[in-house]
């Protein structure tokens, strides 16, 4: 019998600090730019503030992208644009530096992890520490039978856990969070449709590459076959996510639980990052607080779940890549808004005279 009570983490995690950022909206009142001409930025530097416990908010110095990678075996359906079994290719992308987000990060100086939770490959074709908390070989075809056993879906959200107290323990500041999977999409609209009561149609995207018309009406069979399957075991996000979610959304259920344990704030990227949140929220309500969504991804299924969440968007670009590059451009957003709440200074300042340079008559 399992061990792991995710009950727990309802008691494990509190909200941040609601004195630290009624502190940091009294700051901004003081300062020279009257408070909303910043817009939104106003609202990040005192999240920020609360979620760090610190005012004037510190900067953001060490953030890190961590991918959760995964095949899924409904992508045998043709649900999705990319072979069944390739998300492997895009991984090595990623890893050398030639993907979109790669170069995002790049460029923005943040460093990536990959954590491969149950590719379809060969695991000695990888890196070790990329493929060492991996649960399987894909996941399981979740209009038919499970995406894991119960094992596989304990085994593999305590390594979600494990990541998040690793990068909590090396100092990183915040996380920006994404996927590298073939059919996650799929799977993350069941759990959307389970978790909010809708049907297939509603929730059912085109997914990071859009597909045509066929191609959607088979992702929809597929996830209102898979929405059968998923009703009778609501009451058990783990069991949920061992029927109809894949190793990688049962990892990255995990993390995001975790960091909000150890209060290390989270950028959410597109749909299955956004089905992941909402498992978790109904494991701990407070959860949420802990999370921004980086990017309206345009799937119907992250708005649903976004606004049973009551998370909005940053931004609305119209990138669906995936891998968390939408999340990622939202990034230096959040970055602005915790400058600007440390170094505006105050109308003292500007009282005092420090910044007139007329002479008295």
């Amino acid at each position: 019998m399992s061990s792991l009570n995710l009950d727990d983490f309802t008691d494990l995690i509190e909200r941040p600090d609601g004195g630290v950022r009624r502190d940091a909206e009294a700051r901004r009142e003081r300062q020279i730019v009257p408070p909303g001409a910043l817009g939104r930025l106003d609202e990040l530097g005192e999240w920020l503030a609360a979620a760090q416990a610190a005012v004037p908010v510190r900067p953001v110095e060490r953030p890190r992208m961590v991918l959760f990678a995964g095949d899924h075996g409904i992508a045998a359906l043709g649900v999705s644009a990319r072979p069944a079994g390739s998300a492997d290719r895009l991984v090595r992308a990623v890893l050398e530096g030639a993907s979109p987000a790669s170069i995002l990060a790049r460029q923005l100086n943040v460093p990536v992890r990959v954590v491969d939770m149950a590719l379809d490959c060969d695991p000695g074709e990888l890196p070790a520490d990329v493929v060492r908390h991996r649960v399987r070989r894909g996941s399981g075809r979740i209009d038919v039978e499970d995406a894991l056993t119960p094992e596989e879906a304990e085994a593999a959200f305590r390594a979600g856990v494990a990541v998040a107290d690793e990068e909590a323990d090396a100092g990183t500041d915040l996380v920006v969070l994404g996927d590298v999977s073939v059919g996650g999409t799929t799977a993350a609209a069941v759990l959307v449709a389970a978790l909010c009561g809708t049907d297939a149609s509603v929730v059912t995207g085109r997914g990071g590459l859009p597909i045509d018309d066929l191609a959607w009406m088979r992702k929809c069979a597929a996830v209102r076959d898979a929405l059968r399957r998923a009703r009778p075991v609501l009451g058990d996000q783990l069991q949920l996510l061992a029927a109809v979610g894949g190793a990688d959304l049962a990892a990255m259920t995990g993390f995001l639980l975790q960091c909000a344990a150890r209060k290390t704030p989270v950028i959410l990227d597109g749909v299955v990052s956004a089905a992941c949140a909402l498992v978790a929220q109904r494991v701990a309500f407070r959860a949420p607080d802990w999370w921004l969504a980086g990017q309206k991804s345009g799937e119907p299924a992250q708005a649903k779940a976004l606004d049973r969440m009551a998370l909005e968007p940053l931004l609305d670009h119209g990138v669906t890549v995936g891998e968390g590059a939408g999340a990622l451009l939202a990034l230096p957003l959040v970055q602005a808004a915790a400058a600007l709440s440390a170094e505006l200074p105050d109308k003292s300042v500007e009282a005092d005279g420090s910044g007139d340079t007329e002479q008295p008559e």
